[in-house]
Formats: C-alpha cells, sequence, structure tokens
C-alpha cells in the first residue's frame, strides 16, 4: 500500500531523474573500482541501501528582548552576591 502511494504521487521527471541517479551511482562505483584494481588494491563494498542525512539540530537564534533580560538577570545575580574585599591572605584557611 505505501509502495503504491508513493509510485502514485511521483510525477514522471522525478522518476526520471531518479533512475538517473540510480545510474549515475552504479556508474561512479564500477569506475572507482576500475580504477582501485588498476592501483593493486581490492575494490570497494558500498552499502546496498542509500545512506540517510541526518537533521541538524538548529541553533536557536534569541530576540534582542531575550539578550536584553538575560544580561539584567545575571547582572542582578553578580548585584546579590558582592565581591569580597577581604584579601588573600586574611581568608581563614578551610580544611576538608
Amino acid at each position: 500500500m505505501l509502495d503504491w502511494l508513493k509510485q502514485f504521487g511521483r510525477t514522471a521527471y522525478v522518476g526520471m531523474i531518479e533512475a538517473e541517479l540510480v545510474r549515475l551511482r552504479a556508474e561512479n562505483r564500477a569506475l572507482t573500482n576500475s580504477l582501485l584494481g588498476t592501483a593493486g588494491f581490492p575494490p570497494v563494498d558500498y552499502p546496498v541501501e542509500t545512506l540517510k542525512p541526518s537533521t541538524v539540530p538548529r541553533v536557536r537564534r534569541r530576540s534582542w528582548h531575550q539578550l536584553q533580560a538575560w544580561r539584567e538577570n545575571a547582572s542582578k545575580r553578580h548585584e546579590d552576591f558582592p565581591q569580597e574585599t577581604t584579601s588573600r591572605s586574611e581568608r581563614p584557611i578551610l580544611e576538608r
């Protein structure tokens, strides 16, 4: 059923291009293996099924108001925890 649906939705032009693609891939495999054989290397076994492209997650871009809110929150957190005024030599040594 699924194959019939794919065949039904495919136009003649797309089918012609896919057939040409299959032919060119087979020709490229044959030429590559011929060149490798001439150079003295064993032929390469290609996978029967074509590799499917992996989906790469899109990077989410932040808007200007989101960036501004993030910066304001970061500065507020920084104000909540002020820098210590004591020097390093005056701090007590804590044992772990």
